[in-house]
């Protein structure tokens, strides 16, 4: 339980949300760019799911990167 706390605080602090955000905007465009491009010029239908799925999973791995970095950084300490 301990470890899932750090890791919380971890994911909400030294800047990790903003920089996620980030990465998960310009990641998911180019994303859905790719696999949603007939539909966002409106050729076919869009899906909305995959359009957010393809911002979500960007942010979790990014964040999951950056938490699984300081989680070691402390364990090492």
């Amino acid at each position: 339980m301990l470890v899932l706390k750090h890791a919380c605080r971890c994911a909400l602090s030294d800047g990790v949300p903003l920089r996620s955000f980030l990465v998960a905007l310009v990641i998911g465009t180019i994303l859905n760019l790719i696999n949603q491009g007939d539909s966002l010029l409106g050729e076919t239908p869009l899906n909305w799911w995959k359009l957010i799925l393809t911002y979500f999973v960007p942010y979790g791995v990014y964040t999951y990167g950056a938490v699984s970095i300081q989680l070691r950084r402390r364990s090492a300490e």
